[in-house]
């Protein structure tokens, strides 16, 4: 059977909000760490997608286990992302929203799920003396042990991994 497929934005409603951050990364998005951290929030939150500049998903590493639910999840009218830099928490930007929520009392920091090299787009979310806002944090994303193994290392802009570490918080590699 595998999993679950998306479900539909009526069975989501009174839950509280997540916004799935997701690559636009030239790399794409592995279907099966999409797939996982859908399914897993979609049971407690009503989701949100995001990418940087709205960018259409796009999947990679799609298998026999996972085609079936990717193609039901691009079906949905969630499959279209938003853009991560329009998305409003009341007026406020993304890292506007995680800021001012941050700032007024941590525990009600709203819940992000970035998937793979999506979370590099929490890197710019900064308070007003330039400390990164997710200090103290744990995150999970690819390693720097992953990322040496791709074609694409040479070219990327950030290595999540270091930044996450030197910036104060805890990381762990996905595998």
């Amino acid at each position: 059977p595998g999993p679950a497929a998306p479900r539909a934005m009526s069975d989501r409603l009174g839950k509280p909000t997540c916004l799935i951050v997701a690559s636009a990364a030239a790399a794409g998005v592995s279907a099966q760490s999409f797939l996982h951290c859908f399914t897993l929030t979609s049971s407690a939150f009503n989701l949100q997608v995001a990418t940087p500049g709205g960018k259409s998903i796009d999947f990679v590493d799609v298998n026999e286990s996972n085609m079936r639910w990717i193609q039901d999840f691009r079906m949905k009218s969630y499959a279209n992302p938003a853009k991560l830099e329009s998305i409003d928490g009341n007026g406020f930007t993304v890292a506007q929203c995680v800021i001012s929520i941050y700032q007024g009392n941590r525990r009600f920091l709203v819940p992000i799920c970035a998937v793979g090299h999506g979370v590099a787009a929490l890197c710019c979310a900064t308070n007003e003396d330039k400390s990164w806002v997710f200090q103290g944090y744990s995150l999970t994303g690819p390693s720097v042990y992953e990322l040496v193994r791709q074609p694409n290392f040479a070219s990327l802009s950030i290595i999540v991994e270091d930044f996450v570490k030197d910036s104060g918080a805890t990381f762990s590699g996905m595998s």
